[in-house]
């Protein structure tokens, strides 16, 4: 693929197909500049077998906004929809419409509104609330979903990875095992997740981070098949890096060769003035190996060296490894939270793949019309209860208890404000039976989610930082219940609507079931 063609696939046209044909439909039937209001939200935290999140942490927005910007119908594009044929040979796409979508095919049109990056988000809450011309809405879709859902899938693993360890280094390396390009935004979605480096070196210095990273077991087997050995191998590291030097030492024998050779070397590196960084283990019982390490850089007079682990960690067996740590240190004279403290990990295929949940089942739906001047609501009726989209202008809401902790998500109608009620009723979304009330007295804050982001087609914030995005989940992250936070088995965090939004979409749903045939 070249440059152009490039260009082309990852314009305007990457979008699904089915966007266009209803676009036309829409266009035909006089429709296509009716304003419209679509939700986007995720049905479901991601789960990963034996262990599931109890949260998600909301990313991709600035990367959508950054697409959206330059996302438009250019001649080539006009050019690609015009020579689509369907199984007849007639033209899918017709004149009218495509010259339709030359002149006023842009977002120039949309208002937008979403959650910020970095907040803690739950399932059935609006993230993204997009309004505006009904074709335009329908062709963001896809784009929508494809640049929030994944950003916000990596960046939820990350923070569980983050919130497992004590405040130790976390390094994304992932790359290499990434879905191709994807992986750049995989990276960004780790930094707010949690991670504090990246080993993709252009999105380090397009987001302002040092990349991270240490040497592969290649450099050492080339120094052996020329038969100069693993310690020649770790000299002429430190030689080029005496200020970086970080070694790899599970290629040969990591206990008999590789840190009695990285030894070797940290005591040639102090003779000379520089202070050698420390060891990665790459392979092997790393908890037992990590213990032994400390034991023998300890001994060896390097008590401050790091010690960075990587093999397919996750947010799981980090927790098993430092488990461990704090079991057998003792047996072997070592300090389990001091080292714990001095460890630092290389978190690679299992993060930037989602393994064990490698989508978030992120939607984007339908909610409302205007027509005539007035609003509409909009409603898909699904046999599973749950798969039934809250219908009409919506608001999100966090409420806060006494403590300052996190207690609900309430989805309102526009106009509702649950800080002027004296008491709030809180339905369940789908069980009827299923209800409480909170008192104001029990409740310390209540913040309204979704902020203005876009107002026909103009940016109306300012765009944070990864700093300031971190800073933001961190604070929410730390307000969560510690139930909801748990690795195994989380407490289910409530996303409740109000009784008004309750009974409008019962009303709504009684309607169209009793006007269909």
């Amino acid at each position: 693929m070249n440059k152009a063609e490039r260009q082309l696939a990852e314009g305007i046209l990457y979008t699904d197909q089915y966007q266009f044909t209803m676009a036309q439909l829409y266009y035909r039937m006089g429709l296509h500049e009716k304003q419209a209001q679509f939700d986007h939200f995720f049905r479901s935290y991601p789960d990963y077998g034996i262990h599931k999140a109890g949260y998600c942490i909301n990313a991709g927005l600035e990367w959508l906004l950054d697409w959206m910007q330059e996302a438009h119908f250019t001649d080539e594009a006009i050019e690609c929809l015009r020579s689509q044929r369907n199984a007849q040979g007639t033209r899918i796409f017709d004149d009218d419409f495509l010259k339709w979508l030359r002149q006023n095919g842009t977002f120039e049109g949309i208002t937008l509104r979403a959650v910020p990056e970095g907040r803690v988000v739950h399932p059935n809450a609006p993230l993204t609330v997009v309004e505006g011309p009904l074709a335009m809405a329908q062709i963001l879709e896809t784009p929508l979903l494809n640049h929030l859902n994944y950003q916000t899938l990596i960046a939820t693993k990350a923070a569980r990875i983050k919130d497992v360890t004590s405040g130790e280094v976390i390094m994304e390396f992932g790359l290499r095992r990434g879905p191709e390009r994807g992986s750049n935004a995989a990276a960004r979605a780790a930094l707010i997740g949690g991670a504090d480096f990246t080993s993709n070196t252009g999105v380090s210095h397009v987001l302002g981070y040092p990349p991270k990273g240490t040497h592969a077991h290649s450099m050492v087997q080339v120094f052996m098949a020329l038969g100069m050995g693993e310690l020649e191998a770790f000299r002429a590291y430190a030689e080029v890096y005496p200020d970086d030097t970080l070694l790899l030492v599970d290629t040969i024998d990591t206990l008999e060769s590789g840190i009695p050779n990285a030894i070797t070397v940290f005591e040639e590196l102090r003779r000379k003035g520089h202070k050698p960084v420390g060891i990665r283990l790459d392979s092997g019982d790393l908890a037992h190996l990590s213990i032994q390490a400390a034991k023998m850089l300890d001994e060896a007079g390097f008590p401050d060296t790091t010690i960075v682990l990587s093999n397919q960690l996750d947010e799981l067996n980090i927790w098993q490894i430092t488990t461990q740590i704090r079991e057998e240190a003792h047996l072997y004279g070592v300090d389990a939270d001091r080292l714990i403290k001095r460890l630092s990990y290389g978190v690679g295929t299992r993060l930037i793949t989602s393994e064990g949940a490698p989508s978030l089942g992120g939607v984007y739906k339908l909610v409302s019309v205007c027509h005539e001047g007035n609003w509409l609501p909009a409603i898909k009726i699904s046999e599973t209860p749950a798969k039934t989209p809250n219908p009409g202008d919506k608001r999100v809401w966090r409420i806060y208890d006494r403590r300052g902790r996190a207690n609900a998500d309430l989805i309102t109608l526009n106009g509702e404000d649950p800080r002027q009620m004296e008491r709030i009723h809180l339905r369940h979304p789908t069980a009827p039976t299923k209800h409480r009330w909170l008192a104001q007295e029990d409740i310390s804050e209540i913040e309204p989610l979704l902020v203005d982001v876009l107002v026909d087609g103009k940016l109306v914030i300012d765009l944070p930082s990864i700093e300031e995005i971190r800073a933001v989940r961190e604070a929410d992250v730390e307000r969560l219940d510690p139930g909801v936070r748990r690795l195994m088995n989380p407490h289910i965090y409530h996303v409740s609507l109000t009784e008004k939004l309750w009974n409008y979409k019962q009303e709504l749903i009684r309607e169209v079931l009793n006007t269909e045939p």
